[in-house]
């Protein structure tokens, strides 16, 4: 059975960085695609970010020049980069990985922004 676990998450000023990781128990070449999803209270879960196995990667218009993922193949992660972060970005964060007939999630880790 394949495991997200997410961690990374906490409390940043507004203005301020940090950095997710999602460590996939199963191996990331297995997937088509891995993504960071979030969803803050009241809203609908949104895509922030997706890395293709071929293409470039796509961002979410209100994190672009902000927010930077990317994989490391060897340690089987997915890493999201948050710079310049805003109390709009308050939100539970969740990866994302999908292919193969496979559509898996891990547990969230909670972000807020907040001084």
């Amino acid at each position: 059975q394949v495991h997200l676990v997410e961690s990374g998450g906490g409390l940043v000023q507004p203005g301020g960085s940090r950095v997710l990781s999602c460590a996939i128990s199963g191996g990331i070449g297995r997937y088509n695609a891995v993504a960071w999803y979030r969803q803050a209270p009241g809203k609908q879960r949104e895509l922030v970010a997706m890395i293709f196995n071929t293409g470039p990667t796509h961002y979410a218009d209100g994190v672009k020049g902000r927010f930077t993922a990317s994989t490391d193949s060897d340690l089987n992660t997915v890493f999201l980069q948050m710079d310049s972060l805003k109390p709009e970005d308050t939100a539970v964060y969740y990866c994302n990985a999908r292919g193969d007939g496979s559509n898996d999630w891990g547990q969230g880790t909670q972000v807020t922004v907040s001084s």
